[in-house]
């Protein structure tokens, strides 16, 4: 079984399949709502100059999140 890591540790490049999502409330429902449930696979497109926020390809849509928000997601490396 591949390791888990949380979603804001993949490097830029590097795809992933959502494990689990921990966060909860208008910010979970969101996530949800773009496509982040278990079984997608998100690649990591970059991240800004300063490090956050981090761009995602989520279901061909690219997505800015912050290391707030993507570090409550549980992903596997593939």
């Amino acid at each position: 079984m591949n390791k888990q890591l949380r979603l804001n540790d993949i490097p830029p490049g590097q795809k992933a399949k959502v494990i689990s999502m921990q966060a909860t409330g208008p910010m979970g429902r969101r996530l949800l709502d773009l496509g982040l449930v278990d079984g997608s696979v998100v690649e990591c497109l970059g991240r800004s100059p300063c490090g956050d926020p981090t761009a995602f390809l989520i279901r061909g849509a690219a997505i800015a999140l912050r290391s707030e928000d993507s570090s409550s997601i549980l992903v596997a490396p593939i």
